[in-house]
């Protein structure tokens, strides 16, 4: 018997990252016991990065950078069978993506005012100590991305993640420790506590050592933290539409749409979750998915049936978020081949499946009897989240109206959502989209606040 080289490889990689996870996760840096102590050690080393020179926090940064990539396989590993959510291929390539295109110190600018009566510059100082609530869908991603932008900035953090992602977010934090220490840095520039709790997390909203609060999540938490009396930065939900109109290129639309859908297994919010489409390419539309891109077309009986196993009567079901297509079928006992990646259907704007954020690789698709029909629903799916909506049209005044009607934070045009992301696309990285609260794509120069510092009459030198 032939034996196969590649699969006894994978094997032992595999093996092998499960006893790195294991080794890795006894460490204990920036982990405490108590949500106070976590944020006394953030605030002790939050003295020493802001006496840090640019270069030196810039430095910092290149480890957690280089250290990102050579975790990536094992993070990835971690998150999917902690949570049980999402894809390892694709959250390695997420890690990848944070590691190259979250922005660093180049992102803290000064500008300068220079005349007759002197000079004013308004500079970008740190907070100082950042609360930050980070989700489960994607827990080592946001913890990562989050520190290096308020590293930048001079900050340090304090992490309540998820519950059930707390050992992936703690592996995320010991690295970042680590990698602050290999640079020179303080060993606490991200904190958080060995088991997160509401309790820890409202500690952490009301503590005067916390004068900046990050929430990425789901309205609760955004919510809550907007309702604490700080400064807030909310990065909440999102149900993003994805309008084809009868310009496309109906065949590299059907490719886009499935590709940005069924990335990690739709956990990103700004992923399509829902498909309006003009009547005159509806049905073409549906044939390329389902002939092309590993879509299969659920009956009006399997739509009942797996409308009733992912929305229970207490909200959705937490086993189906980050599941695969095949995995969702076989839940309602519809078995399909490995080939099949996305769950599809045809239904009115209503139907629970498509009004209702999933995070899951179910597209249903509303038909609209003409461009303003198609504009008008695909407003009314986004819910005034104004967080992220695609588009895919060949019709330059229709990509222009439709942005200006749906005023979300990312519009992304004849391309997967994830390249919004910087994948596949320009422009950098982020896990922490603030559209409620309006900095958008958040990066490093959104966690400083802004100092001016004015000279007057004096260094006019022209």
């Amino acid at each position: 018997m032939a034996v196969n080289e590649q699969l006894v490889q994978d094997v032992v990689k595999e093996v092998v990252a499960k006893l790195q996870i294991q080794a890795d996760v006894s460490k204990n840096l920036g982990v405490y016991s108590t949500m106070d102590e976590a944020i006394a050690a953030a605030k002790q080393a939050q003295k020493i990065v802001r006496s840090m020179s640019m270069d030196q926090r810039e430095k910092i940064i290149s480890v957690i950078r280089r250290k990102t990539k050579e975790n990536a396989e094992i993070i990835a590993r971690m998150g999917v069978q902690e949570t049980g959510m999402g894809n390892v291929g694709h959250k390695i390539l997420k890690h990848h993506l944070v590691a190259e295109k979250t922005p660093g110190t180049e992102d803290i600018t000064t500008r300068a005012w220079s005349g007759d009566r002197g000079l004013t510059l308004v500079e970008m100082g740190p907070f100082g100590v950042i609360g930050a609530i980070t989700p489960c869908t994607n827990p080592s991603e946001t913890v990562i991305c989050n520190t290096i932008g308020m590293l930048a900035g001079g900050n340090t953090v304090v992490f309540n993640p998820h519950p059930a992602a707390i050992k992936t977010s703690i592996f995320a934090i010991n690295m970042l420790n680590e990698a602050s220490v290999e640079a020179g840095g303080p060993e606490t520039i991200a904190c958080t506590v060995e088991k997160p709790t509401l309790e820890s997390s409202n500690i952490m909203m009301k503590h005067k050592d916390i004068a900046l609060l990050v929430a990425t999540g789901g309205p609760g938490v955004v919510t809550a933290v907007l309702s604490s009396g700080k400064r807030g930065i909310g990065a909440g939900a999102g149900n993003p539409p994805a309008l084809v109109d009868e310009t496309a290129d109906v065949r590299k639309a059907a490719e886009d749409i499935v590709n940005g859908c069924t990335f990690d297994n739709n956990l990103p919010c700004i992923a399509e979750k829902e498909i309006v489409a003009v009547n005159s390419v509806a049905d073409e539309l549906m044939h390329y998915m389902i002939s092309e891109q590993g879509c299969y077309q659920i009956s009006k009986e399997e739509q009942d049936k797996l409308t009733k196993v992912v929305l229970t009567p207490k909200g959705l079901n937490r086993k189906c978020v980050g599941r695969s297509a095949k995995a969702l079928l076989a839940m309602i006992g519809v078995e399909v081949p490995d080939s099949i990646r996305c769950i599809v259907f045809e239904g009115e704007k209503e139907h629970p499946l498509i009004s209702e954020e999933l995070m899951m690789p179910i597209l249903g698709m509303v038909r609209a009897k003409d461009f303003d029909d198609a504009v008008e629903k695909a407003v009314w799916l986004e819910h005034g989240n104004r967080h992220s909506a695609h588009i895919h049209s060949k019709n330059v005044d229709n990509i222009t109206r439709y942005a200006k009607a749906i005023d979300t934070a990312i519009l992304v045009k004849n391309a997967p959502s994830y390249a919004a992301l910087g994948f596949g696309g320009e422009g950098y990285c982020t896990f922490t989209i603030a559209s409620r609260t309006g900095e958008g794509l958040t990066s490093a120069s959104a966690f400083t606040k802004r100092r001016r510092c004015v000279m007057s009459d004096s260094l006019c030198i022209r």
